[in-house]
């Protein structure tokens, strides 16, 4: 990626997370997205610590032969799972400077046919 591109995303970043703040009742949803992998966690940024997390390397999906936007939603409905587990009801949505369009689209509608509220 172009040190451009990192730049931008990174100032955006920085925008969003001076608005979007987790707390325990209701954590933030941070989305990180590489090249080939999607990563989606559950923050506590009043304590520090993630609650919980769903990746698109877990071992849920190795012997499935999912990709791109498919495998996104597939991660969020297992966040969402997860986040059941530990009684989360309700998040903020971090988008992590991407844009909402294409595999974090798809990570969100997945989270919400789990149960999670945005």
């Amino acid at each position: 990626m172009s040190t451009l591109k990192t730049f931008k995303r990174n100032r955006i970043r920085r925008r969003i997370r001076g608005v979007v703040k987790g707390t325990s009742e209701r954590p933030r949803l941070s989305v990180f997205r590489s090249n080939r992998q999607i990563y989606a966690q559950l923050i506590d940024d009043e304590k520090g610590s993630t609650l919980t997390a769903a990746s698109s390397r877990d071992s849920d999906f190795e012997s499935k032969k999912l990709t791109g936007v498919a495998l996104a939603k597939q991660v969020g409905i297992l966040l969402a799972n997860r986040a059941k587990e530990a009684k989360i009801k309700s998040v903020h949505f971090d988008r992590g400077g991407y844009r909402y369009h294409g595999r974090v689209k798809s990570l969100a509608e997945g989270a919400r046919e789990g149960g999670l509220k945005f």
